[in-house]
């Protein structure tokens, strides 16, 4: 089973995910990164997923789930680089993805997770 990296920058992890997900490998990247989070003490995880062309149902709930395991181990999540026909499919499943915050670029996201780190009120 392939397992997706999942790199320390400082207090935030960053995950790129380049490969379509397939449901075994989308549940062992929500346990890896809740060890990760918890080993590292990371404050901040940004999901890169600028490579996935299609997504499905399952893996839309994934990152919702990815950014509601992040809260409860005090860590924001950010999910930059989405793809806008997987923005539209996202939405055409009714799955708006709230809760998750999103940015553009990784450059964008690294900003975010530096605000939600001091406390500011992180703008979408």
């Amino acid at each position: 089973m392939y397992r997706i990296p999942i790199l320390q920058m400082d207090r935030a992890l960053l995950v790129t995910i380049q490969v379509d997900m397939e449901d075994q490998t989308a549940l062992q990247l929500q346990d890896d990164l809740a060890e990760k989070i918890a080993e590292t003490g990371a404050n901040g995880v940004l999901i890169d997923i600028s490579a996935l062309e299609i997504v499905d149902s399952f893996v839309g709930r994934m990152l919702a789930a990815i950014s509601g395991i992040g809260k409860v181990l005090d860590a924001s999540t950010v999910v930059v680089g989405m793809q806008p026909a997987v923005a539209i499919t996202l939405v055409e499943l009714g799955l708006s993805l709230e809760g998750v915050k999103t940015a553009l670029n990784v450059r964008r996201g690294l900003k975010m997770l530096a605000q939600a780190a001091a406390g500011e009120d992180v703008e979408q």
